[in-house]
C-alpha cells in the first residue's frame, strides 16, 4: 500500500507539473504581483518608512513579500483542483486502482514546487534591488524549511475551497485575505507603530512571528521564541487544514 501511494503520488505530481510546464505564465503571474509590491514599497514608500533598524528597507520587507508570494501561488492550487473536480477527473481517478490520498498529494506537492520556484524569482529580484544577507548555508536551509512548511499548510487550506467551491472565482478568491494578512503584521512596519487594537491583532497572528524569524535569520541574529511560535503556527495550521481537507474529499467522493 505504501509503495503504491508513493508511486501513484509521483505519477500524479508529474501530471500536474507537466500542466504547469505547458503554461509557465502561472509561475510568472504568481511572482509578478509580489515583485510589483516590492518595487512600490521600496522605491515609493521606502524612504518615508522608519523601521528603526539599520538594514535596507528591501531587506526589511522581503520576508513579508515572500509570504505574499506563497499566498498568491496557492490560489492556483485551488483553481487546478476545481478544474479537475468539475472536469470529471476525480470521478475517473475514483474508478482506477490508485491510492485515493495520492490524488490530493499530487496537487499539494506540485504547489510546493511551483511556489518554491516563484520564491526564487522574488529573491533574485530582491538581490538586484540591493538585498544582502550574511546568512550561512544552514541559515538559508532553515528559511527554506520554514517557507516550505508554510506553503504546505496554506496549500492544504487551498484544497478545501478547491473541492467545495461552486464557482472558479470562489475557489480562487479565498486567497485574497491571506494576501492581505501580511499588511496587518510586522512585514512592512514595526507593530509598535500601529494603533492598539491593530497592534494586538498583528502581534497575535501567524504572519508576524514567521516574518520576524526569517528577518532575524537573514540578519544573522537569533530569532529566539519567534522561531518556535512560527513553527507552532505552521504545524497547527497544517494539521487543521489537512484534517478538514481530507474530510471534505471523503464527503465529496465517498
Amino acid at each position: 500500500m505504501t509503495t503504491r501511494f508513493f508511486g501513484d503520488t509521483a505519477v500524479l505530481t508529474g501530471r500536474s507539473l507537466r500542466h504547469i510546464g505547458r503554461s509557465p505564465d502561472t509561475i510568472v503571474t504568481t511572482a509578478i504581483t509580489p515583485v510589483a509590491m516590492m518595487l512600490m514599497f521600496v522605491y515609493v514608500f521606502g524612504g518615508a518608512i522608519d523601521t528603526g533598524s539599520h538594514e535596507s528597507y528591501v531587506s526589511y520587507q522581503l520576508p513579508g513579500i515572500l509570504l505574499i508570494t506563497i499566498a498568491s501561488g496557492i490560489a492556483y492550487t485551488a483553481y487546478r483542483l476545481f478544474q479537475d473536480k468539475n472536469g470529471g477527473m476525480f470521478d475517473r481517478f475514483q474508478s482506477m486502482p490508485i491510492a485515493r490520498s495520492a490524488v490530493l498529494w499530487g496537487h499539494v506537492i506540485t504547489s510546493v514546487v511551483a511556489n518554491m520556484i516563484s520564491l526564487v524569482v522574488v529573491v533574485l529580484v530582491a538581490l538586484l534591488m540591493g538585498f544582502r544577507t550574511g546568512a550561512s548555508v544552514l541559515d538559508w536551509l532553515a528559511v527554506i524549511g520554514i517557507l516550505a512548511l508554510f506553503t504546505l499548510a496554506l496549500t492544504w487550506l487551498a484544497v478545501i475551497p478547491g473541492l467545495t467551491a461552486g464557482t472558479v472565482e470562489g475557489a480562487s478568491a479565498f486567497s485574497y485575505p491571506l494576501i492581505f494578512l501580511p499588511f496587518l503584521s510586522s512585514a512592512f512596519v514595526p507593530t509598535d507603530t500601529m494603533p492598539g487594537p491593530v497592534q494586538a491583532f498583528a502581534e497575535h497572528q501567524p504572519v508576524t512571528p514567521i516574518v520576524d524569524t526569517i528577518r532575524a535569520i537573514f540578519a544573522g541574529e537569533d530569532p529566539g521564541n519567534d522561531l518556535w511560535i512560527a513553527l507552532a503556527w505552521c504545524v497547527g495550521l497544517l494539521v487543521v487544514a489537512y484534517v478538514l481537507a481530507t474530510a471534505a474529499y471523503r464527503r465529496k467522493f465517498s
